[in-house]
């Protein structure tokens, strides 16, 4: 019988205390996606100090994870987007993530900014989720040089 799963902060693949990479790993998802929810979820209207306070104790609580994380090369991973992109990539990477349209996230984004009272944390969202989210490697250039 295998032992169960345990949730453990990881430190050396997180970017503050390892507590959203932990989580990351517990979930099986993508790091920058469990960050962008906690970011996302933390603006809401007034929630801003009680997510911060939240973080704070699930760094305190959560045990930090004496091996280094595993890393799997083949995970699909959660990056700003390169080729759709009207601001950052932000939407498109989201929607290249989930694999919908791009206009489908930028409009929902949109809608979510602009209900009342909300807009300046939808613009402070984008903003955070620039910085999160890391940007799509650019495949590189291969050349080939002929033996003449």
């Amino acid at each position: 019988m295998s032992a169960p799963k345990r949730l453990l902060r990881r430190s050396a693949a997180g970017r503050i205390g390892g507590v959203c990479a932990g989580i990351a790993e517990y979930l099986d998802t993508d790091v920058a996606l469990v960050r962008l929810a906690w970011v996302v979820l933390s603006i809401v209207p007034g929630a801003f100090i009680g997510g911060a306070l939240v973080y704070l104790v699930a760094w305190i609580l959560i045990p930090d994870s004496p091996e280094p994380a595993a890393t799997d090369a083949s995970a699909r991973r959660l990056h700003r987007s390169v080729s759709d992109r009207k601001i950052a990539g932000v939407c498109g990477g989201l929607a290249e993530y989930f694999a919908v349209d791009p206009t489908l996230v930028r409009l929902v984004w949109a809608i979510a900014t602009i209900v009342p009272g909300a807009i300046v944390f939808g613009i402070l969202a984008y903003l955070v989720a620039w910085f999160i989210m890391p940007e799509s490697p650019v495949p590189g250039v291969v050349t080939t040089t002929s033996a003449a």
